[in-house]
C-alpha cells in the first residue's frame, strides 16, 4: 500500500473518525442499533425472546396487537409426532439462541426495525393431552392475529400445527405455500388419526384453505415417498433433495416464485429439511438433505414473494447437545422475517 492511500485511510477511519461509518445502508443500521455512547445491548443479556424481539404479553381474552405487522408466536406442542417426540421444547430452544440478526447483509434490511414485531409468547393451550383440541387453540389464537391484520410467524412444535394456522390464514381464500421439508406431509390417516404431523397439507387442501396448484415442496427425500402421491395428484410441485444439486438454488427459488405467483403465500420450514449433519435435533432426521447455506440461498431468492405468514417447526433440542439445530432454526426464522419486509401484504408494499 502506498503512503498516500494509507494517509487517506487514516484520515477517514482514524482519530476523530475512528467510529465513522460511511456506507448509507450500514450507517442506517448502526444508527438504529447503537446508543450515543456507541454501545448496544449485549446479545446474551436480558430476557430471551424469539430473535431478541420485544416481548409483548397478551391477554388472549382481549388481545392488543396494535402497531404490530408480525407476531412471533411459540407453539410448544408435539402431540402429532410419529417418531421421536420433544419438539414441544423447540420454541424455548429458539428463544435461547443469541446473535441471529438484527441486520441481514444480503437482503439489506433490519426486520425488527423495519417492521412492527414482537414476541407475543405462546399459544394458550387448554390441555397438554388432546391433539384436536390443541389444533382448535392454535387456530383460535392465529385467527385473532389475522383479524387484526397481523402476520403470524410461529416457532414449533410439530408440523401438524401448520394445519390450524392455514385454516386461520386461508379461511376466506386458499393460500399458496412454499414448503421446505424432508417429507411431503400429505399422507393419509396414521394409527387412526388424520391430524398427525405427516399429513397436515393433505387435510389443508381438502379443507379448502391451501391451494395445491400454488404449492411447492422442496428437499423431499427418505423412505416414505409411497405415502405422498396426494402431492402430485393434487397439483403440487415436488422437488426431491436429489434434484437440488442439478437444478441449483437460484433455479429452485425461481421455480418457487413462478409456482406461487403474486397471491398470498405461507412459508413453512421444517428443520428436518436440513441434513442431520447440520440439524440432528429433530424427530425424523433424514440424511441427504439441504445444507444450511443451500437453505439460506433458496430463502433469500424468494425476496418479493407475497408472504402472509410462516413457521419453523420440529426443532427437538434434546437430540443435539451442540445447540446447532436450534441455531439453524432461529436463523431460518430470521430469514423468513426478513423476507416479510418485502411482502406486499406486510412490509414495503403494504
Amino acid at each position: 500500500m502506498d503512503s498516500v492511500k494509507l494517509d487517506e485511510l487514516r484520515r477517514r477511519f482514524g482519530g476523530d473518525n475512528e467510529a465513522a461509518v460511511y456506507d448509507p445502508v450500514f450507517k442506517a443500521a448502526v444508527d438504529k442499533l447503537f446508543d450515543e455512547k456507541g454501545t448496544r445491548v449485549a446479545p446474551y443479556a436480558g430476557v430471551p425472546t424469539l430473535l431478541d424481539a420485544p416481548y409483548r404479553p397478551v391477554d388472549w381474552a382481549a388481545p392488543d396487537f396494535s402497531d404490530l405487522d408480525v407476531a412471533l408466536l411459540g407453539v410448544p406442542m408435539d402431540l402429532g409426532i410419529t417418531n421421536r417426540n420433544g419438539c414441544r421444547f423447540g420454541p424455548r430452544a429458539l428463544r435461547a439462541i443469541e446473535r441471529v440478526g438484527p441486520f441481514h447483509h444480503v437482503l439489506k434490511c433490519m426486520p425488527l426495525a423495519d417492521l412492527g414485531v414482537a414476541d407475543i409468547g405462546d399459544v394458550p393451550f387448554r390441555s397438554r393431552f388432546f391433539l384436536e383440541q390443541s389444533h382448535e387453540d392454535i387456530e383460535a389464537a392465529v385467527s385473532k392475529l389475522v383479524a387484526a391484520g397481523v402476520a403470524p410467524l410461529s416457532a414449533g412444535g410439530d408440523h401438524s400445527m401448520t394445519l390450524p394456522i392455514l385454516r386461520a390464514v386461508g379461511r376466506d381464500k386458499p393460500v399458496g405455500m412454499i414448503h421446505i421439508d424432508a417429507h411431503c406431509d400429505t399422507a393419509g390417516p396414521f394409527d387412526g388419526s388424520r391430524f398427525h404431523h405427516g399429513g397436515p397439507f393433505r387435510q389443508a387442501v381438502l379443507d379448502g384453505v391451501l391451494d395445491p396448484e400454488r404449492t411447492i415442496q422442496i428437499g423431499i427425500r427418505g423412505s416414505s415417498d409411497y405415502l405422498w402421491e396426494f402431492s402430485t395428484e393434487s397439483g403440487m410441485t415436488v422437488i426431491h433433495a436429489e434434484e437440488i444439486s442439478r437444478l441449483g438454488t437460484d433455479r429452485i427459488a425461481e421455480m418457487a416464485r413462478e409456482k406461487v405467483g403474486d397471491g398470498p403465500v405461507y412459508l413453512s420450514f421444517d428443520i428436518d429439511s436440513l441434513d442431520p449433519a447440520f440439524a440432528p435435533g429433530t424427530g425424523t432426521p433424514e440424511i441427504g438433505g439441504l445444507t444450511t447455506r443451500e437453505a439460506q440461498e433458496i430463502l433469500r431468492g424468494l425476496k418479493g414473494v407475497n408472504l402472509i405468514g410462516g413457521d419453523v417447526v420440529e426443532v427437538a433440542p434434546q437430540y443435539d447437545a451442540t445447540t446447532n439445530s436450534a441455531h439453524a432454526g432461529a436463523q431460518m426464522l430470521f430469514e423468513i422475517l426478513s423476507l416479510m419486509v418485502f411482502s406486499s401484504s406486510i412490509g414495503v408494499g403494504k
